[in-house]
């Protein structure tokens, strides 16, 4: 049967209001915004409209109300091409709301968050018909239990899961984390999880026999992966080198990347290299969904460093380095 969609999403979306200010201040400190912005954000609704601009048929599939908000995050999505006909629509749901500082001289940002109603995947739906017409599932820890519904019924399908994962502290953490046999996450939440010192340490340690692979992300230092072939080898892929502006969605941005190419089929490095160049691309420009960058932007950068491209034509790439 062939899939409707390549990917489907059913984790959170987010308003965002962005601030971006010469530097994050002190205490009872008052400082000047340089500029501001309001977009759509939240870690499957980014991870889809990435996906959805390197070319990917994405669906969103989770719980969004009938406020302002919602219309917002439902507009914004389908401007980029998202479908929006598997959301689940209710009275009590939001979009989570965050205001993003942004400290432009040393390149961070800190995240204030609010959660008013239901978010992320619903308990009982989508149909199971609509979970197995994807090629790829998407889910974070928003909406666990319904996350938790539609790993169990993707996995008895064969459908691949790739899970965008931040804090293990909502009920049922440890479920939702066994199903995701594609477990993308950052360094130092794989840290924290592990209790390891080294991201290649946590690879391992967070790899299992019935995952395919565990990659984790450490921005400009590049990411450590480790796969079902040799569980036992943790492989470092380099970053691209870039002058940063912005990371605000990097990470969403590599997960969006992550999924588009395993749902072209393409195998496990050049994954990871079209999403860290997906990834380096969004690092120079402002805005984190905005900021995402389109297929044709992304296979020129891959073929000026004499790498794969986005249709999984192997160039002349470098060897990655393996920490035994």
């Amino acid at each position: 049967m062939t899939a409707r969609w390549d990917i489907l999403g059913l984790g959170c979306a987010t308003v965002d209001e962005l601030l971006y200010v010469e530097g994050f201040p002190a205490a009872d400190a008052k400082t000047r915004v340089l500029r501001s912005e309001r977009g759509c954000g939240g870690l499957t609704a980014s991870a889809l409209v990435a996906a959805a601009r390197l070319g990917a048929r994405c669906a969103y599939g989770a719980q969004l109300g009938h406020d302002a908000d919602s219309r917002f995050v439902a507009e914004a999505l389908q401007r980029e091409g998202v479908d929006l006909a598997p959301v689940v629509w209710r009275d009590d749901a939001r979009p989570i709301y965050s205001t993003i500082i942004v400290d432009v001289q040393h390149d961070t940002r800190n995240i204030f968050f609010q959660i008013s109603g239901a978010v992320g995947a619903d308990d009982d739906l989508p149909p199971a018909e609509i979970i197995t017409a994807a090629r790829v599932l998407f889910l974070d820890h928003y909406g666990t239990s319904g996350g938790i519904r539609a790993g169990r019924i993707a996995r008895a399908a064969g459908i691949p899961i790739v899970a965008d994962l931040e804090r293990d502290n909502v009920p049922r953490f440890d479920e939702l984390l066994a199903l995701v046999d594609h477990l993308v996450i950052s360094q130092s939440f794989a840290l924290r999880r592990t209790g390891t010192a080294h991201p290649a340490e946590a690879a391992r340690a967070l790899w299992h026999n019935k995952r395919e692979v565990v990659v984790v992300t450490c921005g400009a230092d590049g990411s450590w992966s480790v796969c079902a072939d040799e569980p036992a080898r943790a492989v470092h892929h380099a970053a691209f080198a870039v002058e940063a502006v912005d990371t605000t969605g990097c990470g969403d941005v590599f997960h969006g990347a992550y999924a588009c190419a395993l749902a072209r089929g393409l195998d496990l490095p050049q994954r990871i290299r079209f999403a860290s160049a997906a990834a380096a691309i969004k690092a120079t420009r402002h805005g984190a969904q905005t900021g995402a960058p389109f297929a044709a932007e992304v296979n020129a950068l891959l073929k000026a460093q004499g790498s794969c491209d986005g249709t999984g034509n192997p160039a002349a790439a470098a060897r990655p380095s393996r920490l035994h």
